[in-house]
């Protein structure tokens, strides 16, 4: 795979890999951070729309994080391995539509993936880039449960002397 921005092609796809909820995780996660009733215990979700314990989007999102942080990890240590500098990422500004499409239930496992959508200059900083990419999470039933857009500034590869 490709990594610094002016090797990323429109289209490239990077699997980042899966994440499974398990009741507990969703509940501590919950009662951490987002303590709503259908996040805390069956009894409180079966009295809710969604019917049974499920995880908080923001559970589902910061799954996403770790799972790309992890695969960028991965790929930083295969870069270093073949004795090449990794790629620096700068910070992310900002991210849009997000969307929690269907509940993630406990138990179910989501595999994430990111899309490069499209890659803008920034006049003012020529070595960088801003790379755009649309984020996915699917369920083990191939169903699209979480999306979003993001931006992250990604340095461009230097010019050799």
């Amino acid at each position: 795979m490709r990594t610094w921005f002016d090797e990323m092609k429109l289209g490239e796809r990077v699997e980042l890999g899966s994440h499974h909820f398990t009741a507990e995780d969703i509940v501590r996660f919950a009662s951490s951070f987002d303590p709503q009733p259908f996040h805390l215990t069956e009894e409180g979700a079966a009295a809710t729309h969604f019917g049974r314990l499920c995880a908080s989007g923001w559970h589902t999102a910061s799954a996403f994080m770790r799972r790309l942080i992890l695969t960028m990890q991965e790929l930083d240590a295969e870069t270093i391995a073949r004795g090449e500098t990794p790629v620096e990422r700068g910070p992310s500004p900002g991210f849009e539509n997000l969307k929690w499409i269907k509940p993630v239930f406990a138990g179910d496992t989501i595999t994430y993936a990111s899309v490069v959508i499209a890659k803008d200059d920034i006049p003012q900083r020529p070595d960088w880039g801003v790379l755009r990419g649309r984020n996915e999470g699917t369920n083990q039933n191939g169903e699209l449960v979480f999306s979003f857009e993001s931006k992250v500034y990604l340095r461009r590869r230097p010019q050799q002397a």
